[in-house]
């Protein structure tokens, strides 16, 4: 759109907008920390915005939206539009996420209303093709075919173009408007007011909203480019406390991932079926367990339509009719007179749309009226300040029906439009960064901050030693200062208490970001040795400034300098890597960098760490073998072990050192509780195994994936793919006359990773009461037990025919996928389980 490549066009008297009609999807769904594959609002806007979908529009010709891409991804992208299409899309999974029965009845009538009467799976709507190995067409004579990961070349007639969708270390996907830098002071109750837009605008943020709270900071949603948002307003990461979330869409959750970056679980506030929505929307998208969603976050519920007490901030959600499970939000805070309040209310439906709903036929989709009667006078409730969604249409809000609205002040939102006469004379605008001072503050809460922070750097020390590195000056760094430059002694060390700096090389080397709780310049104060590395303020940055001097001094007094050194060398290693470079912060490295522990492996020994500990390479290097392939070499900085120790999925490779190398092992009970390190596990874990497993480098294939083989539950899909490449790898050591060992040692690997694949199958059937699942269950064991017949023979025989074994896995493995488990398909797809 800002490059007018969408634009506003006219055809026999109807307005709409061009576009493009296919999608491609990156091979990985996260990359660098950000989603990759938000296709909701393209779709949206091919199907609506150019008429694809509207009955007797010139731009309903027949053709419909194309997604393009792996299969995995093609399978993941329609889930998960799916999921932002309806949410929870049964009475069943509403009342399994907390509902009453009266209550699914009453918002599936609803959702099916929306819905005009019927719920239909994106695959009715939105063509798809797969990209594998071969040139496929797209239409028309465009062909495509993948070069290798993330890398296509698209070709008609004689002319040819590729395309590269991989993000190099650090890069971002670009913010398409200028925000600018705002000064934030931490106010005792504020909303500062962080975007205004729909979604569609390309000029402003989506509707948000930042609420501070005694010197807590809170969002309200996480919209697109919520990374920007927070650098703008000297805004870091690790500095915010929670979230209220309204809905799923994505101008409200697609900024998820950013608050994963955090070093703590950011606590997620919402009622228990706006939550059960977002959970299976993000499932669908990275194609996890709903359940994983409360590994990244903190997740308390709140219950609607009652005053929740949040430490003081009381917040009550109110129902908010909208095609996916939403809430609007008041908060309030006690002071003289009473209580100071603020209204946010993202996607509501105009009460002319919503009237139109009413009938009293409950057999039939909409509303009662009693249910009507309550959203109006929920609209209606007095605060002193409300915003609200005036986007019109069919899903969202009107300025006038808060023309006689007695709140103290309306904020109109959530429009890419201007504000026409009428509604500037119903309500006020709010533009990026305004703030509205609800109770002002009588004293600095950052001073909390930084003595938090202290406490928990130094949490040995007595309280009176710390309040000597609390009694110094807390200076404030405009956007892009220099705090300290590499290559130069510094004369202060800093202590960040908001906003983020970024730590560069001067050869323009590895890049970091880190937030509050950050340490700068430490081991220059310890051993007067010059910086590193220049750090360099994004936003307005706070910092607490403690003199080299002071701090060498209070190390001494406390005997903390031979453990701070070792801390430090250990700290500094971590930095350096990919995996804890970015916002992890300086005390919960100090934590990481006290438990971890130094090995040596000599060349051509067998590694295993087992599953309590995530190894990092020192020195030295290390083979990841499938196998007889090596599909990897890691070296310094590079990890592994993230499998079994952070994920509880057995490892399909064996690991060798190359030469003699020395690796840290990190305890995995300390990953898992932090979200960033734990999302680029995720993250650099999804992207090895597409790359190993589409590569050049696997072995012959002697039993062929074909999609005929789908359950079309895009997780087993994924797992039962992943068995017939390990399945290769035995067919391929016994074909080539590898030794016995090595043919035994990978069946060992794959009944390892069949039982797990079996326990999540088997988790499945329970969850959704699949008649069938004892049955099922019966046929697992028996084929744990055929693996484990097959593995003796040949170990009895001192003997392995490749003929046999290629028999008996093709039996073993396609067999019960075409027969066993497609039984099972329509079951679960039924119940919303793709």
């Amino acid at each position: 759109m800002k490059r007018g490549l969408i634009a506003p066009t006219e055809d026999g008297g109807v307005s709409f907008e061009t576009g493009p009609n296919v999608i491609l999807l990156s091979d990985v769904m996260v990359q660098n920390g950000t989603f990759a594959n938000l296709g909701e609002f393209p779709v949206l806007q091919m199907l609506y915005r150019q008429g694809m979908i509207i009955p007797g529009h010139p731009g309903n010709t027949g053709v419909r939206p194309l997604i393009i891409g792996s299969p995995e991804q093609v399978l993941a992208q329609l889930q998960y539009i799916y999921r932002g299409n309806y949410g929870l899309i049964s009475e069943e999974e509403l009342i399994d996420a907390g509902a009453t029965p009266e209550q699914a009845r009453e918002r599936m009538r609803l959702k099916l209303k929306f819905a005009f009467g019927h719920i239909c799976h994106p695959s009715e709507l939105i063509d798809t093709q797969a990209i594998e190995g071969e040139a496929v067409e797209i239409r028309d004579g465009v062909f495509v075919r993948r070069l290798r990961l993330n890398v296509f070349e698209f070709s008609y007639g004689d002319a040819s173009v590729t395309v590269d969708l991989n993000l190099q270390p650090f890069e971002q996907y670009e913010c398409p408007y200028p925000l600018g830098f705002y000064h934030m002071p931490r106010e005792y109750f504020a909303v500062v007011h962080s975007g205004e837009g729909d979604g569609w605008d390309i000029n402003r943020a989506s509707m948000g909203a930042v609420l501070m709270f005694q010197g807590r900071v809170y969002l309200i949603d996480a919209g697109p480019n919520i990374l920007h948002t927070l650098d703008a307003l000297g805004i870091g990461v690790n500095e915010i406390d929670g979230i209220f979330h309204t809905h799923s869409h994505d101008d409200h959750f697609s900024g998820l991932t950013t608050l994963i970056r955090a070093d703590h679980r950011i606590k997620y506030y919402a009622t228990p079926l706006v939550r059960a929505s977002v959970a299976r929307k993000l499932a669908a998208l990275l194609s996890i367990e709903p359940g994983a969603f409360a590994d990244y976050f903190e997740c308390h519920d709140l219950v609607e339509d009652q005053w929740n007490d949040i430490e003081g901030l009381e917040v009550k959600p109110l129902f908010s009719p909208h095609p996916v499970e939403t809430t609007v939000f008041l908060f309030r805070a006690l002071w003289e007179g009473g209580f100071r309040t603020y209204a946010h209310l993202a996607d509501i439906c105009r009460l002319e749309v919503l009237k139109g709903f009413i009938t009293d036929d409950e057999s039939q989709p909409g509303i009662t009226q009693a249910l009507y009667s309550r959203i109006v006078d929920d609209y209606a409730t007095p605060v002193d300040i409300k915003k609200v969604d005036v986007g019109g249409g069919m899903i969202h809000g009107d300025a006038y029906d808060f023309r006689n609205d007695t709140s103290g002040k309306i904020i109109l939102a959530h429009t890419a439009l201007r504000n026409t006469i009428a509604q500037k004379a119903i309500g006020s605008t709010a533009s990026f960064g305004t703030v509205d001072v609800l109770i002002p503050s009588n004293h600095d809460f950052i001073w909390r901050a930084a003595y938090e922070l202290l406490m928990g750097y130094f949490p040995d020390i007595a309280h009176h030693q710390i309040r000597v590195l609390l009694n110094n000056p807390v200076v404030t760094f405009n956007p892009g200062t220099i705090l300290v430059k590499e290559r130069q002694p510094a004369e202060s060390i800093f202590l960040l208490l908001s906003g983020s700096v970024e730590a560069i090389h001067m050869n323009g080397g590895a890049r970091s970001v880190l937030s509050a709780g950050a340490m700068i310049g430490e081991l220059s104060a310890l051993f007067g040795s010059a910086v590193s590395e220049t750090y360099r303020a994004i936003g307005f940055v706070k910092a607490l400034e403690i003199p080299c001097s002071l701090y060498g001094e209070f190390v001494r007094r406390n005997n903390l300098s031979g453990e701070i050194t070792r801390i430090f060398e250990n700290r500094d290693f971590l930095q350096r890597t990919w995996l804890f470079g970015e916002v992890v912060s300086t005390r919960t490295l100090n934590r990481i960098a006290k438990e971890m522990t130094l090995h040596r492996f000599d060349a051509g020994e067998t590694i295993d760490i087992g599953p309590e500990a995530v190894a990092l390479v020192v020195a030295g290097s290390v083979a990841r073998i499938l196998g007889e392939h090596v599909v990897e070499v890691l070296g310094p900085g590079d990890f592994f072990g993230e499998e079994l120790a952070i994920f509880w999925t057995p490892s399909m490779f064996r690991l060798k050192p190359q030469e003699p190398t020395h690796v840290f092992l990190v305890p995995a009970s300390l990953l898992a509780g932090i979200p960033s390190v734990r999302w680029k596990l995720f993250e650099a874990s999804g992207k090895r195994m597409t790359s190993i497993f589409e590569g050049e480098h696997m072995g012959r294939v002697v039993l062929q994936w074909h999609e005929e083989y789908r359950v079309d539950v895009l997780r087993l899909d994924t797992q039962h793919r992943r068995l017939f490449e390990q399945a290769n790898a035995i067919l391929d050591a016994a074909d080539s006359g590898r030794d016995l060992s090595e043919v035994l040692s990978l069946m060992d690997a794959m009944a390892e990773y069949a039982k797990y694949h079996f326990g999540e199958e088997e988790a499945l059937m329970l969850r959704h009461a699949y008649p069938e699942t004892e049955t099922h269950r019966t046929r697992h064991a028996r084929l744990i037990d055929q693996l484990a017949d097959m593995r003796q023979l040949l170990a009895d025989k001192k003997d392995v025919d490749s003929a046999e074994v290629l028999a008996f896995l093709k039996d073993w493995l396609v067999n019960h996928i075409c027969t066993d488990d497609r039984r099972y398909s329509h079951f679960l797809n039924s119940k919303g389980v793709y």
